[in-house]
């Protein structure tokens, strides 16, 4: 029996597919864009499973990284599913202490590796901030470069308070359950392939960004 994926993902991009010797002979490291997703568990009141955050997190970084621009150097870590929730509809939620705990290990892992450029790639409204929080901290305590792509940049926000019109996320959920793991048809597939699109723009921004001075030190001011 073949035993279930860890989650929707691009093999050839996928952190765990990869043994060490690839890791060893990995060329650019500091280049590379590593994406840590962070996704929350909750009922958002579109008739849809717990994880549909996660759903369309993943969806549509698979589909940017299929379809990723000539010379992205990508890799997706999975996906953190144990963060911050404290709606009434959240699910195996932490404190937000341990939540941001648990990114700090992650990426403090990723750089061991020699990994320089993390992307934190969050789909829930209620960890933006702890996203931004957590990438300030990485970059001062271990000299990371680091930036936040949230789902709702997308257009595809789980918030009703914010964002009252969630037609093309209701789309898009609609057409990635019936297509149950597959590319979705119709309005949904474009949905998805927009997203996806964007993202990997953004990705491919990234990557271009000029390396942090000094290995990411920072050096302290002088009086």
């Amino acid at each position: 029996m073949t035993p279930p994926p860890l989650c929707i993902a691009d093999d050839a991009t996928f952190w765990p597919w990869l043994r060490w010797p690839e890791f060893a002979a990995w060329p650019g490291r500091e280049q590379t864009v590593v994406v840590l997703p962070v996704a929350g568990l909750a009922d958002w009141g579109l008739g849809q499973a717990l994880d549909a955050e996660e759903t369309v997190l993943m969806h549509v970084l698979r589909a940017a990284s299929q379809h990723r621009p000539a010379g992205l150097a990508l890799l997706v870590a999975p996906p953190l599913r144990f963060v911050a929730g404290p709606g009434p509809g959240c699910a195996f939620a932490v404190e937000v202490p341990v939540a941001q705990a648990l990114i700090d290990e992650v990426a403090a892992s990723i750089a061991a590796a020699g990994f320089r450029r993390i992307v934190l790639y969050n789909s829930s409204p209620w960890n933006e901030e702890l996203c931004d929080v957590a990438a300030r901290d990485l970059r001062v305590a271990h000299g990371l470069q680091t930036f936040c792509v949230n789902l709702s940049a997308l257009e595809l926000d789980f918030d009703a308070d914010r964002h009252p019109d969630r037609r093309r996320l209701q789309t898009l959920l609609a057409g990635l359950t019936a297509a149950a793991g597959g590319e979705p048809a119709g309005e949904a597939g474009e949905i998805l392939r927009a997203a996806g699109t964007r993202l990997g723009a953004l990705l491919a921004e990234i990557q271009g960004r000029a390396p942090l001075p000094d290995g990411g030190r920072i050096i302290p001011v002088s009086p």
